[in-house]
């Protein structure tokens, strides 16, 4: 089991539909912390830490994001784990 860290930036119709609270509700089913928040470009910006299969999980889930929701990509960038996070939060921007 190893641990790590990823960014992603989620673009398409993902504000105001619900997206982080499904971020938040699947980073929680999986045991991963960190955060997701909107940007001010319209993407929502997620930090994510944890299990790298489970973390593999919830892109995967972000993919699909809730019902009212369309994304249209993710950018994934890989981080160093480094245990910021202790749970998964929503916050405001930046």
């Amino acid at each position: 089991m190893s641990s790590v860290g990823a960014e992603l930036r989620i673009s398409g119709v993902v504000q105001g539909v619900g997206y982080r609270y499904y971020c938040y509700r699947k980073a929680l089913a999986l045991e991963l912390a960190g955060r997701a928040n909107n940007e001010a470009d319209g993407s929502v910006f997620v930090a994510v830490e944890g299990d790298r299969g489970a973390v593999e999980a919830f892109i995967e889930e972000l993919r699909i994001g809730p019902p009212s929701a369309s994304v249209t990509g993710i950018d994934v960038r890989w981080v160093d784990f480094k245990a910021r996070y202790q749970s998964f939060d929503i916050t405001m921007r930046g």
